[in-house]
Order: structure tokens, then C-alpha cells, then sequence
């Protein structure tokens, strides 16, 4: 005989809020640095959450040298501004000398014999002869920054045809190749681009722009390792250049070394942006994360504190500290620390985010009473966050207040409507109080709004288990086996068995109901198990099964006859017989009936 198993509550997956946003801007792509022409571009700081690295688009921004670094800027001319014309009485090599960047042009006449090539990642580097750079002369120089000037205005087909044009004059300068360089990257040119960058490198080895540029045109084509090392290789040419274009740099490459996840590295680089930076709360914040992801908890935390000291009510850091603290085994230091930031932030929304941390914090600690007064006070302060509501219902379930759940997550739902997890959550609530079409119709809700594998699985139980106690076996049948091959599952593989059992198929009820065993030996899932062994006529195997059942529950009168049904099966009527008068003595009518 069949028993029938307490529904069990399946919730909402939880909205973690554990990944903290970063402050700034928000992400955008590496860009090609220009510091020879009259124009620049800047790479924005991505943000970087954890145990997420940052995916750079390919945006490009000009940008004002001088606003990025003053110190640099004399007379109101930026960083790498063009060099006025040459007078009649300068000399081309003069004229572009005086040409203001972080590394000047390779000499005519250089010091070094032969220069690595670059080549694509896995190759051999090839060495060749350094070509020998031929200096503009003086009319060069103009038709220089004429182009220059097409590209600053952004008429970048007319600034390509004036560096081409320059560069049949004279090609071994580096200068024309670059300027191609940017002009073709403009006009989505990647593999011209990349040509002439690499023919810039070949007059300009020591310029830290040519594997910049590379690079960001190895991140905007997807060759991350690529990008990574070119970056590097910038940084290491970059020894002397300014120190703007120096976090250029550092910041691309912790984009690369976020995306990888070398967070030991990526420490490292902003340690160096903040050597670069000391006061930006930015770099802080970023150093102390690269920490704690990197496992070095203990050094995190001062790095932490001190973006505190100057930004008190960041809420990033907040969370940041929470964690480190979590991370030494102190969670309820972690909880004051997140009650203490609550009274510092600006917002009910950041005041929310705080409060659900803690409310995880709490649950973890199996203190389901203050998490849910948490969720509750985070409800308050933010009332349009579904995250806190749903929090809320689910700690209300938990409790058994079924009717506030309910209305909770319908609160929540309000807000989202298209929100799968949250329909499956209340079809499982309306199962647990026999609202069976409400259960059914919710279920079907989330079904519909394309749910991911476990909150359509969960839909599909609760389809199931209506069907079944509709006494629709069939469709019961149907929907649990798409439920578990959705996402396997005790109670799925229980009423799935039970199913089978209803409709007499004994024989795939036995391993579904064992596999439900296997992954949650419940006294149901046991017990319905050896129905099934008793019905398939393996009554050695039921024998054994029933004994260890009433060996726990001694009191289970159900379990108690069908031990005698088995042992009867055996041939063994007097052990069958005790076995019986034990069940009776519980109050088993039928092992009454089997007495006489």
C-alpha cells in the first residue's frame, strides 16, 4: 500500500545580490592612444565584479589630454599635440624633435642592430635589421599635420588619403604609418590598421603606442591573449612616458587580466595604478577587490578601509568588507559591519542591497527569525526592489505563514511581471494549500515565460502532483518525467514512482522510487519503494528494506504490515504473524483483518 508524501515547498530561486556594482562610468572599450597627433583617446576604467571579468566593447572616446593630465600640459597644448610648422630656419630633424610625446621617434641612426618582429601568438618571434627611419624634411612635416588635422575633425577618408599619400614620399618614417593606423581603425579598417601599426613598430620599436594599438584591436577581435600581451609589452616600453597615458595602459591591461582571472596580477596592477593615483577611490576599491579575489583576505581589508575613510558611504565597499570578514570566519562581524554601513549610505536602495546581504549573512547562521526581520526592514527602505520582496516571501514560507508568502511574492510579481521563478514559487504554494487551480495555473504562467531548467522543473512538479491528486495518472505521469529529466529530484522521482504505481506499472516504478531513495531515503520514499519491491513480487529485497524502516520508526503501523506481507510472501507465517500483531497494536486495520 501506497503512502502519500507531505508536499514539499519548492521556492523562488534566490536574486543574490552578492556581486556589488562599481562606481563610475560605466564599462566601456580599450581605444587607440594617439599621442603624436592632435587628438587622443581614452580607455575608461571597466568595472570589474567578482568572479566576473570585464568584456571591453569597442567604443572610442576622444578626450582632452590636458583635463586627463595638467601637470603635463604646457601653454594649453595636450599631451602629443601636433609640433608647430617648421620655420625657414629649421631643420626637419629639429621640427621633429621638438614634436612633444612620451618617446621620441627612433634616431636615424640607431643604436641597436636588429629589433623583434611581433608575430601572432604560438610563433617563434622573427629578427630582422631595424629599417632606418628617414626624417621628414620641412614640406613632410606640413603635409604631416595637415592629415593630422583631417583626422582631429574626424574626416577620417580624407586624413587615410593624406597619410597614404605622405607615405609614398617617404616611407620609413614612423609617423605617416601611425597616423594610417588610427585613420583605418576609424573606418573599421582592423587588418589595414594592424598592418600599419605593425610597420610603426618596425621604425619606432622603443614607442610603447604601436603594441597599445595592436592591442586594442586584438581585444576588439576577440584575441584576448593576444591583447594581454601586447599590453604588457606597451607597459614595459611605457617606462618613461607620462603618467596619464601610463594608466592608460595599466588600465588595459587589468581588463585583460580580469578577463582571465589572474587576480594576483590584477592586485599588482592596481597597485600600481594607485603608486599612479594614491587618492583615486576608484584604484582603492579595485585593489582591495583584486585582493580578496586573489585570496589574500588579510591584506584586502586595510586596502578596504581605507576607501571607507574616504568615500564612508560606498556601498561597494561595504559589501567588500562584509565579505572579507566572512571570508576570516567572522560572520557576525560581518553582520554589525553591514548594520553600520546601513547608517552611512545615501540611498533606501543601497540601505536595501546592505540589508539583504545580512539577511544572507543571517540565513547561513540558520537564523531564519533575524533574516527575515532583515528582508522585512529592506522591504521598507526600498519598496520597488524585487529582490528584498521576493526575500521576504520566502522567509515566510519557510515559517509556514503561507498566506503572507502569497502575498509577497504577488507584490513582487507586480513588479515583474514576466518573472518565471516567482510564478513557479507561488504554484508551489497554492499546491501546499490544496489550491489546486490556482496551483495548476501559475505553473502553467511560468511554463510560458521560457524558465530556466530548475524553475521549469519545478513548474512541471507541481503540474504533476495536481495531475496526480486529480487522479489524472497519466498526465501526472507525463509531466514528472519531464520534470525530472529537466532537473532530477526527490520528490520529482516520488510521485513520478507514484505514478507508475497507480497506473500498475510496477515494474518502472522500482527504480525511480529506489533512485528517490538513493538521493533522500525519506520514510515515504522507503516505504513506497518496498510497496513497489511487494507489488514486483521481490519480497526478500521489501524484507530488507522494511526492516530498517521499522527499525527507525517503530511506530509506523504501515510499515509494520507490509513487513508481515513480505514475510508471509516468504513462507514464513509465524514471523509474519508478529509482525501483523505489531501493526495492529498500532492501530492497522487491515493487519487486523490479516489476524483472523
Amino acid at each position: 500500500m501506497l503512502v502519500s508524501p507531505d508536499t514539499p515547498r519548492f521556492l523562488a530561486a534566490r536574486l543574490l545580490l552578492g556581486a556589488w556594482l562599481a562606481c563610475g562610468a560605466g564599462a566601456q572599450a580599450q581605444t587607440l592612444l594617439d599621442t603624436s597627433a592632435a587628438i587622443g583617446v581614452q580607455n575608461t576604467l571597466n568595472q570589474i565584479q567578482p568572479g566576473v571579468t570585464q568584456v571591453p566593447g569597442s567604443l572610442s572616446v576622444q578626450f582632452d589630454a590636458c583635463k586627463m593630465a595638467p601637470e603635463s600640459c604646457k601653454d594649453g597644448q595636450p599631451i602629443g599635440a601636433a609640433p608647430a610648422p617648421a620655420t625657414s630656419g629649421q631643420s626637419a630633424q629639429n621640427a621633429q624633435s621638438a614634436q612633444p610625446a612620451p618617446s621620441q621617434v627612433a634616431p636615424a641612426a640607431p643604436t641597436t642592430p636588429t629589433q623583434t618582429t611581433p608575430t601572432p601568438a604560438g610563433e617563434a618571434p622573427a629578427t630582422r635589421p631595424v629599417p632606418t627611419v628617414v626624417p621628414l624634411t620641412a614640406e613632410q612635416q606640413q603635409l604631416l599635420q595637415a592629415a593630422q588635422a583631417q583626422f582631429a575633425a574626424g574626416r577620417y577618408p580624407q586624413a587615410r588619403n593624406e597619410f597614404e599619400a605622405l607615405i609614398v614620399r617617404n616611407y620609413n618614417n614612423p609617423e605617416p604609418h601611425f597616423g594610417l593606423g588610427l585613420a583605418l581603425y576609424q573606418l573599421g579598417d582592423l587588418r589595414g590598421a594592424t598592418f600599419e601599426f605593425g610597420q610603426f613598430m618596425q621604425f619606432a620599436p622603443q614607442r610603447y603606442e604601436g603594441p597599445y594599438n595592436l592591442g586594442v584591436i586584438a581585444t576588439r577581435e576577440g584575441r584576448y591573449p593576444d591583447a594581454l600581451r601586447l599590453y604588457g609589452e606597451a607597459l614595459t616600453l611605457a617606462q618613461s612616458a607620462p603618467p596619464a597615458a601610463r594608466q592608460v595602459l595599466l588600465r588595459a591591461l587589468a581588463t585583460e587580466q580580469g578577463r582571465v582571472k589572474d587576480y594576483v596580477a590584477l592586485a599588482a596592477t592596481y597597485a600600481d595604478l594607485r603608486a599612479a593615483d594614491p587618492e583615486n577611490v576608484e584604484y582603492i576599491f579595485r585593489h582591495a577587490q583584486a585582493l580578496y579575489q586573489a585570496g589574500q583576505v588579510a591584506d584586502a581589508l586595510p586596502v578596504t578601509y581605507a576607501v571607507l575613510e574616504r568615500k564612508p558611504s560606498s556601498l561597494q565597499a561595504a559589501l567588500l568588507l562584509a565579505d572579507l570578514y566572512v571570508a576570516q570566519g567572522l560572520p557576525d562581524r560581518a553582520v554589525r559591519e553591514l548594520s553600520a554601513a546601513a547608517a552611512r549610505v545615501l540611498t533606501g536602495t543601497d540601505r536595501a542591497t546592505l540589508l539583504l546581504r545580512q539577511s544572507d549573512l543571517l540565513l547561513a547562521q540558520n537564523n531564519l527569525r533575524g533574516a527575515l526581520n532583515a528582508a522585512s526592514e529592506a522591504r521598507q527602505e526600498d519598496r520597488r526592489l524585487p529582490a528584498a520582496i521576493i526575500r521576504e516571501a520566502e522567509l515566510l514560507a519557510q515559517f509556514g505563514q503561507r498566506p503572507a508568502a502569497v502575498r509577497a511574492y504577488r507584490d513582487a510579481l507586480a513588479l515583474t511581471p514576466k518573472s518565471a521563478p516567482i510564478q513557479a514559487a507561488l504554484a508551489a504554494l497554492y499546491l501546499e494549500g490544496n489550491q489546486y487551480p490556482e496551483a495548476a495555473q501559475a505553473a502553467q504562467q511560468a511554463l510560458k515565460l521560457t524558465p530556466d531548467a530548475s524553475t521549469r522543473a519545478r513548474a512541471l512538479y507541481v503540474q504533476g502532483v495536481v495531475a496526480y491528486r486529480q487522479g489524472q495518472y497519466t498526465q501526472a505521469r507525463t509531466a514528472l518525467n519531464s520534470s525530472v529529466l529537466a532537473v532530477p529530484d526527490a520528490d520529482s522521482l516520488l510521485w513520478l514512482g507514484l505514478s507508475y504505481y497507480a497506473l500498475k506499472d510496477y515494474a518502472s516504478a522500482v527504480p525511480v522510487l529506489s533512485e528517490s531513495v538513493r538521493l533522500r531515503p525519506t520514510p515515504a520514499a522507503r516505504q513506497n519503494l518496498a510497496a513497489a519491491l511487494l507489488a514486483t513480487a521481490r519480497y526478500a529485497e521489501a524484507e530488507a528494506l522494511l526492516r530498517g524502516l521499522v527499525t527507525d520508526e517503530v511506530k509506523n503501523a504501515e510499515g509494520w504490515y507490509l513487513l508481515g506481507l513480505s514475510q508471509r510472501a516468504q513462507q514464513r507465517p509465524d514471523d509474519a504473524r508478529q509482525s501483523f500483531k505489531t501493526a495492529a497494536g498500532l492501530g492497522s486495520a487491515r493487519a487486523k483483518d490479516a489476524l483472523k
